[in-house]
């Protein structure tokens, strides 16, 4: 077959990204071609279809120009540019079915109607909740939401739910109601795929009545050796691995590590970037956390080492996460995680069998379960060595295929 892939970053940004592009490369494993629609960007990855991308925009600069500002919104609402360029994409590639994934404000829906238009069969993965939340964190200073519940969007303009501004909460609620109540546009779609059990439960409750299947991600195993290594000289630490913003937890983490200072020579490792990186750094250095180090970004080899150093990866989350890469990752590593109990982290984590979970948000239990994982060494690998065994069956690249295969199969058989 040929495979049209869809994502508006076409460069490693995320765990999205992580998925859009291993499972294109699964697919293309067997046999299968894949194409890809995706933006403009100095650090895409080479793609021998590059010149039909959209071009690059930034959407959360604070740009003066009301030109730009217009551009901007009719290019989140319903972008004809993105239709053109698709158009002529799938003149010179034609494809049999489309897999999409973020696609939200720099491509924008509108590429449904032209996948309809061409009688295309469309499948789309989730990794937020923008299906029933504008800002798609379900989440309003700081704490869980579900005002949006049965399409109230509303709530976005009276919480100002996006970035705390007025207008982009205004323009987020009438995109919200333009596509969804207006004019239906994600009802081109043919089948929605959710990687987590919650998400797709979540999703119901809150309203959305589209057929979901549940597929979790899966991790590609031949790129984490055999899991093993290290046990005998693995360091005091801890090791956080992800983009570096609010949602994650790490003010949390920054927290239960002070808890330890006087009582454990631990260290936690914080590997990524991301908005909120010097406030982190700031926060550290004002708490007197001199056992806090921020790494950087890392990728491949390098990060999987950096990572094996260590006892234990902490995944502090206070939003509702999906299926998180960075979990499956480090399972596939042969290290157990220490996990907050939202979202579907608890499908992933289970307590003393995979890693540990706690009560979101709370540092003191964190601080508890980080001084377990110390004092249980030969406990901690073993939870380790069950994580990567529960990868190895259930979430391997092969089984991802089969799923994803007769997701595909399902939506071409109605065409």
């Amino acid at each position: 077959m040929n495979i049209l892939n869809i994502n508006k970053f076409h460069y490693m940004r995320g765990g999205c990204e992580t998925v859009y592009f291993e499972t294109a490369k699964i697919l293309e494993s067997h046999g299968h071609k894949s194409i890809f629609f995706s933006m403009q960007h100095p650090e895409n990855l080479s793609c021998e279809n590059r010149d039909y991308f959209m071009s690059y925009v930034e959407l959360n600069t604070n740009s003066n120009s009301v030109i730009n500002k217009l551009k901007n919104t009719g290019r989140i609402l319903y972008s004809l540019k993105a239709k053109k360029l698709l158009s002529k994409l799938l003149n010179e590639y034609p494809v049999d079915i489309a897999h999409l994934h973020n696609i939200y404000h720099q491509i924008s829906p509108s590429i449904l109607h032209t996948l309809k238009k061409r009688n295309i069969p469309v499948v789309m993965t989730l990794h937020d909740y923008k299906m029933v939340c504008a800002s798609y964190l379900m989440m309003v200073n700081g704490k869980n939401c579900d005002a949006c519940s049965g399409g109230y969007y509303l709530s976005v303009i009276k919480n100002k739910c996006v970035k705390r501004s007025l207008a982009k909460s205004c323009l987020s609620a009438f995109e919200m109601y333009v596509h969804h109540s207006i004019i239906g546009i994600y009802d081109n779609v043919d089948a929605f795929i959710s990687p987590s059990l919650f998400l797709k439960e979540k999703l119901v409750e809150m309203g959305f009545r589209k057929k979901i299947i549940h597929l979790p991600n899966f991790v590609d195993m031949k790129k984490f050796g055999n899991g093993k290594g290290g046990e005998n000289s693995r360091e005091n630490a801890i090791v956080y691995f992800g983009r570096l913003v609010p949602e994650k937890g790490l003010y949390t983490l920054i927290k239960a590590t002070k808890l330890l200072d006087t009582i454990r020579n631990v260290v936690v490792k914080i590997i990524g970037d991301g908005p909120i990186r010097g406030d982190l750094e700031e926060k550290a250095k004002l708490g007197g956390n001199h056992n806090i180090q921020f790494l950087g970004y890392m990728k491949g080899e390098e990060l999987y080492k950096e990572i094996k150093k260590c006892m234990a990866v902490v995944l502090p989350s206070e939003w509702y996460e999906n299926n998180p890469m960075s979990v499956l990752e480090a399972f596939a590593l042969g290290m157990p995680v220490i996990g907050a109990k939202i979202g579907g982290i608890p499908e992933l984590v289970k307590d003393g069998i995979t890693g540990l979970t706690f009560e979101s948000g709370n540092a003191h239990e964190l601080a508890e379960k980080i001084r377990y994982v110390l004092d249980n060494p030969g406990k901690t690998v073993k939870m380790g060595e069950n994580a990567r065994v529960f990868v190895e069956q259930n979430l391997n690249a092969e089984k991802y295929y089969q799923g994803l295969i007769n997701i595909y199969q399902s939506a071409i058989g109605k065409y």
